[in-house]
């Protein structure tokens, strides 16, 4: 294994640990979320054209990391701006507090492409869906312990929050996951009330479940872990019969796979239909949104016209149903609904989606060729726009393999991939967008060959 570390800040990013010094002295870590960290400092951008960023010292960079796959269509893609300019002065109001016809067309959109979703609601971020999938799942089924895979990330908040990338030694047996906390403050309620889960491995999963069936209320999952582990097609196959077996519902969380994978996500490329679906990042085309979708008889739980209004004093109604409440001040955004829109529509037209799928298998097959020409065994692992370098000759199927991979010379051809202009934060997955050119993907060639050189002639690889 590669031994590395963060490479010294140079001049060439002076100005950018500056803003970080001067910006962690009021915000903790110097940023708004941990994910966006990485040493020295991160790199405080300043502008976003089409597929480039430039950052606060004038460096120019191939991005990537797209807001972490959100901005399917790249920086300012004039069609969204246009939809979204024309939504504010065309209406007079940024927002409207009330429904609104976007609300609508939108939902119609989500329920023409993917297979699992009859209604929808709209929240603000991915992390809200899944929060609003795991409770309404809870309130459907009558039962309250959540089942999750070891490795996958749902957001946040305490319920998810386990096992994402667990402490070695803490971690279980691989066919029976320990639940291990992510985070301090996470109450043993949480702990206790979730059942681990080994991706990819069918067996150990139907034990699991068989033996907890009668507790467990949905099982939450991203069916490509991480964005770029994929289930196998047989393990999700077995699944899905054995949650409807069970009386265990499945929630497919797409917010990574959402319109990577194909305008019908995982569940369409996969041909299995979940009972909810979670949803985000593509889907706001560059502004914040989540959404939760499914069978119509479990949305409908939703449904304030039969239940009781918690936030109005004197609605004492005795024949309403307990609510199952759901809200939020700026559910629906018309200005997020009309970018979003926007972005299906140029993915929808013109063959673009395929394109994009194109060109990120021709950069894939480009990257492992030349790797393999210098002697590092390394797979593009993903599916659609979005894949991840890793570096072993073994198969990959879920965290515990990963784990086992040479993450520290990925690393070290990182950091020099930024120092080249080729950006995403150090181990991230790369997505691809409608920006990318040919002429992007050859400088990202280029750029690997000499991170690749560097990085030789500093150790033995």
């Amino acid at each position: 294994m590669v031994k590395t570390k963060a490479p010294s800040t140079t001049d060439k990013m002076a100005v950018s640990r500056q803003l970080h010094e001067e910006a962690s002295s009021v915000i903790p870590g110097g940023v708004t979320a941990n994910i966006k960290y990485f040493a020295p400092h991160p790199i405080v951008m300043e502008e976003g054209h089409g597929s480039k960023l430039i950052d606060v010292d004038g460096n120019e960079y191939i991005d990537y990391l797209m807001c972490y796959g959100a901005l399917m269509s790249g920086h300012g893609h004039p069609s969204v701006y246009a939809a979204v300019t024309d939504q504010m002065y065309s209406k007079g109001t940024t927002i409207f507090g009330t429904p609104h016809r976007l609300e609508t067309d939108m939902a119609k959109k989500l329920v023409s492409l993917y297979p699992g979703i009859d209604q929808v609601r709209f929240c603000n971020s991915g992390m809200e869906a899944t929060l609003l999938a795991t409770r309404l799942a809870a309130a459907y089924t009558g039962k309250k312990k959540l089942a999750k895979f070891e490795g996958h990330y749902h957001g946040g908040y305490d319920q998810v929050l386990m096992s994402v990338n667990p402490e070695e030694g803490k971690s279980g047996q691989s066919s029976e996951p320990a639940v291990v906390p992510e985070s301090s403050g996470i109450s043993d309620y949480y702990v206790n009330n979730t059942i681990m889960l080994p991706f990819n491995d069918y067996q150990a999963t139907e034990k699991i479940l068989r033996r907890h069936a009668h507790e467990i209320s949905a099982i939450i999952m991203e069916p490509v872990q991480s964005g770029f582990i994929p289930g196998k097609q047989d393990f999700m196959e077995k699944l899905r019969a054995l949650t409807l077996e069970l009386g265990i519902l499945l929630i497919f969380d797409e917010v990574k796979t959402g319109f990577r994978l194909a305008l019908g996500g995982a569940q369409e490329m996969y041909g299995i239909k979940p009972d909810l679906t979670t949803l985000g990042k593509v889907l706001g085309g560059g502004f914040p949104i989540g959404a939760l979708g499914g069978k119509r008889e479990i949305m409908e739980l939703c449904s304030p016209s039969s239940s009781r209004d918690i936030l109005t004093a004197g609605d004492d109604n005795p024949g309403a149903r307990q609510a199952f409440f759901h809200s939020g001040t700026y559910n629906g955004h018309p200005t997020t609904l009309a970018a979003g829109l926007a972005t299906i529509q140029l993915l929808e037209e013109d063959n673009n989606l395929r394109k994009i799928f194109d060109r990120t298998e021709h950069l894939k097959g480009e990257l492992e060729k030349m790797y393999y020409s210098a002697g590092i065994p390394m797979q593009a692992m993903g599916e659609g726009s979005i894949f991840n370098i890793v570096i072993t000759d073994k198969a990959v199927n879920n965290l515990r393999d990963m784990n086992g991979t040479n993450t520290s010379l990925r690393k070290a051809v990182d950091y020099e991939l930024l120092d080249l202009g080729i950006y995403s934060k150090p181990l991230n997955r790369y997505s691809m967008s409608t920006e990318h050119s040919e002429g992007d993907v050859e400088k990202t060639l280029q750029a690997h060959h000499e991170a690749i050189r560097r990085v030789k002639s500093k150790i033995n690889v």
